[in-house]
């Protein structure tokens, strides 16, 4: 009996969140799919989330996971990025995704602000969930496998590895962002993208602490402040962020929920002089112009493929029909609090229902 040479209807890039969902829905809708890791495991990065606890997702109202993704008074960029994602938060909202794990058999905790956790407050319990799911399905996973090139054809696409070729009739380059390298987020997928014609935003650090080697920070190292609160003002005095949360003092200098979302909102902003005041207890402490840590220790990457060259309905390539993108290797972000993975998840599921099959 002669064997026939069939493309793989899909093949996805990267054993992330956002690439692990996207096997999901995958194997959900029963269209044929690969999911291929550069790295032994898959979801290492998830394994990192919130200390090891997995914020998956925050239990708003998709309007209102947009509004926040906006930044108050924020630049025309978060407000862009926020309609770029419309369509796939509200396909994919939070309940969604609730409900995805708790069909997974996963116990849920919902916090008072609405932050979403496995009960154990176990990221493995998350990464175990996906594994189950895929195996029960018979997904094959390819780990240890970097992709070196990706070619199109008129019939699909020709995915290079280091010792063997792959063909498939669509791609999803879910590789993310470019920080935690050690973990596998390299950069390949933008790579990939700009090889293919598309247009790569510039890295830069979303969600990161902030650098200072002033004594009262740095003598209070190993310090948690639950209900702290950090400030970002103008040289003129106008307060333009606010955000109350949980800021940690670190032998580098500051770091933190509060820190996080200031330090996001600044970069949005593209502010160049502005201080920085945060309350820890009843002491507030004032800083100028703090630098930024390194863009590989960010939570999340600002930068990677332009959202102007990817359709915001289907998550598919304006330049390459058949390629789709998901996740952080575009150029999204949220602040921190479950945001992050949900748009991983909801870019996903929006770029898999895309799918023609």
């Amino acid at each position: 009996m002669g064997l026939k040479h069939t493309p793989i209807k899909l093949a996805i890039i990267g054993g992330g969140a956002a690439g692990m969902f996207a096997a999901a829905m995958a194997a959900e809708k029963r269209i044929p799919a690969v999911l291929i890791e550069r790295k032994a495991r898959l979801g290492s990065k998830v394994l990192m989330t919130a200390n090891g606890r997995c914020n998956f997702t925050k239990d708003i109202s998709p309007e209102q996971f947009l509004k926040d993704i906006e930044c108050p008074e924020g630049s025309q960029r978060a407000k862009a990025i926020s309609k770029f994602l419309a369509p796939s938060l509200r396909a994919f909202p939070p309940r969604k995704i609730i409900s995805f794990f708790k069909s997974l058999n996963v116990p849920v905790r919902r916090m008072a602000d609405a932050r979403m956790f496995p009960a154990d407050g176990k990221a493995t319990t998350i990464i175990h969930a996906f594994g189950d799911l895929l195996r029960n399905t018979e997904t094959p996973i390819l780990t240890n496998s970097p992709v070196t090139e990706i070619q199109p054809l008129k019939n699909g696409f020709i995915i290079a590895l280091k010792n063997f070729t792959l063909w498939a009739e669509n791609v999803l380059i879910a590789t993310g962002g470019v920080s935690y390298p050690k973990l596998g987020s390299v950069g390949d997928g933008q790579k990939f993208a700009r090889a293919l014609g598309h247009r790569i935003i510039p890295y830069r650090p979303g969600l990161i602490g902030l650098e200072t080697s002033d004594p009262e920070i740095t003598r209070r190292a190993g310090r948690r402040y639950e209900n702290a609160r950090a400030k970002v003002i103008s040289l003129d005095g106008k307060v333009l962020y606010d955000y109350k949360g949980e800021v940690d003092c670190e032998s580098f200098g500051l770091s933190g929920a509060a820190i996080y979302n200031s330090q996001r909102f600044i970069e949005h902003a593209k502010l160049k002089d502005y201080s920085i005041e945060v309350w820890l207890d009843k002491d507030r402490l004032k800083f100028q112009n703090l630098k930024p840590r390194p863009v590989k220790e960010a939570i999340v990457t600002i930068g990677g493929v332009s959202i102007d060259e990817i359709n915001p309905n289907t998550m598919e390539s304006l330049i390459i029909p058949g390629l789709y993108f998901a996740g952080e290797v575009i150029d999204i972000d949220g602040p921190t609090g479950g945001y992050n993975l949900t748009l991983a998840f909801a870019t996903a599921a929006r770029s898999v229902s895309s799918i023609r099959f």
